[in-house]
């Protein structure tokens, strides 16, 4: 039977580099700013369109689109980026 490959039997496969601790934090601080401003922006285009009848229009429908699969990026992603960066490394195990 064939035997399985991993990461670690491929070497330089993803090579990694020293970064300093305040470079993990300070992308982790930019990172939260843009999770919290895209979560709250893309939640206040989504309220509202819902609010407004005029804004509800065929070719709205389009932003508001984008708007709701922007928010969940922003509300998905940006938590794991986040904790990552505290962190300095990857937390969520091989399957995450």
């Amino acid at each position: 039977a064939p035997q399985k490959m991993t990461v670690q039997d491929v070497p330089r496969a993803f090579p990694t580099v020293d970064v300093p601790d305040h470079a993990h934090y300070t992308i982790g601080v930019v990172i939260l700013i843009v999770g919290i401003t895209g979560t709250l922006g893309n939640f206040l285009v989504f309220y509202a369109f819902c609010r407004s009848r005029s804004l509800q229009t065929p070719a709205n429908i389009l932003i508001i689109n984008l708007a709701i699969s922007d928010f969940l990026m922003s509300v998905t992603q940006s938590p794991v980026f986040f904790t990552s960066s505290l962190y300095k490394h990857w937390i969520f195990g091989e399957k995450g």
